[in-house]
């Protein structure tokens, strides 16, 4: 079971605060510094194959006109989470930002404008503290299931989710606080789309295939992410990712493999390397002849996502994907995708049937080992 570090950010956060108030004490101008969470200051970690935050950061100043609001918000989040912590209590992000959000005594300004930029300040104190929201026992809305032969505890209570029915197991948002017992599976396969999971689990394609099924439901939230690291991580299974054979399916895929920018500095705890692209590919379409009718014409953002894919910097020669841009197969597939300016759903291939997925294709796939790594 993974650490809990309720104390432990009980202290830190306790700790952070303390030293603010006596740099006031001692007339001293209280400041943060934080690493910046953005496109320009997130990096692609070679040795260990995904995108990590870089050194850049920026002070958040409480002499500074321009600054003291940002600053005055972190100290407010700041207290608010130490707060629940004392109590024992796991907020959730909204909880968090009514708790905080007040009117400042004397104006008419409110401490925030909405909870977006609360919940940016609450990733600028993960950044801050080296603590994640996990670890601070804050709840977010999570979206991913999980089915298949293995059994969690929570809270003394075990979940077994081969005996779910037609049902799955909803990944919780704090998915570290569940206990993994045991796992009788040859590998995990996450799926895009929720419809494509609930047909599998109906089909119950994991006991027959003895895998595990997981989607995130489109992109995938953190705890979904989370999960299947464990999973890697735990029990050594091998992980195949399955999306629609379009740029925003491939990088639902890249989000899964290498992580993302806006969550760079938790990938170590998120990213899957060994993660397998198991389709579709442009190459799936003919390989597994999909009708014309099937397809369907690529948008302009499509387009435009898979030149992104591709792109290089002219200047330094480090291209913006590397998994993707230095790869023969996936220069392939994307260039094959940008010359016919067509894409198809997973759901394509019920032209052939509505078991050819779970009966031909995925077995084949795997048997055959036939995927872009």
């Amino acid at each position: 079971m993974s650490k809990l570090y309720s104390h432990s950010a009980h202290e830190v956060l306790k700790t952070q605060l303390e030293s603010v108030v006596e740099e006031v004490k001692n007339k001293t101008p209280p400041r943060f510094r934080i690493r910046i969470r953005s496109l320009n200051n997130t990096v692609y970690d070679e040795k260990h194959r995904m995108l990590v935050l870089g050194n850049k950061a920026l002070e958040r100043r409480f002499n500074s006109i321009a600054e003291v609001r940002a600053f005055m918000q972190t100290c407010l989040m700041s207290r608010a989470i130490y707060d629940a912590l004392k109590g024992g209590d796991h907020p959730t992000i909204r909880d968090l930002y009514y708790y905080a959000l007040h009117t400042i005594e004397k104006t008419n300004i409110e401490s925030f404008n909405g909870q977006d930029e609360s919940d940016a300040i609450i990733q600028d104190i993960e950044v801050l503290t080296g603590l994640l929201r996990e670890d601070m026992g804050v709840v977010a809305d999570s979206r991913g299931s999980i089915v298949g032969n293995i059994v969690l505890e929570s809270k003394g209570n075990k979940i077994d989710c081969s005996r779910l029915g037609i049902g799955s197991f909803s990944i919780p948002s704090l998915c570290d606080q569940l206990r993994i017992n045991s796992v009788d599976a040859e590998y995990v396969l996450v799926i895009e789309k929720d419809a494509i999971f609930q047909r599998l689990n109906d089909l119950e394609y994991w006991r027959k295939n003895k895998c595990i099924l997981v989607t995130g439901r489109g992109q995938p939230d953190r705890a979904t992410r989370r999960m299947a690291r464990r999973l890697i991580d735990e029990f050594k299974l091998p992980m195949y990712v399955l999306t629609d054979a379009d740029p925003y399916g491939w990088y639902i895929y890249s989000t899964y493999k290498a992580g993302s920018v806006s969550l760079s500095y938790e990938s170590f705890r998120l990213a899957c390397p060994e993660a397998s692209f198991l389709g579709m590919s442009m190459s799936d379409i003919e390989k597994y002849d999909i009708p014309k009718d099937h397809l369907i014409k690529a948008s302009d953002m499509d387009i435009k996502r898979a030149k992104e894919l591709l792109y290089v910097d002219e200047k330094t020669g480090q291209a913006r994907y590397p998994w993707f841009a230095e790869s023969a197969k996936w220069n392939k597939e994307i260039k094959s995708f940008l010359r016919k300016k067509l894409k198809a759903e997973i759901e394509s291939k019920s032209a052939h049937g509505f078991r050819f997925l779970s009966d031909v294709y995925l077995p084949e796939k795997i048997s055959t080992r036939d995927f872009i790594n």
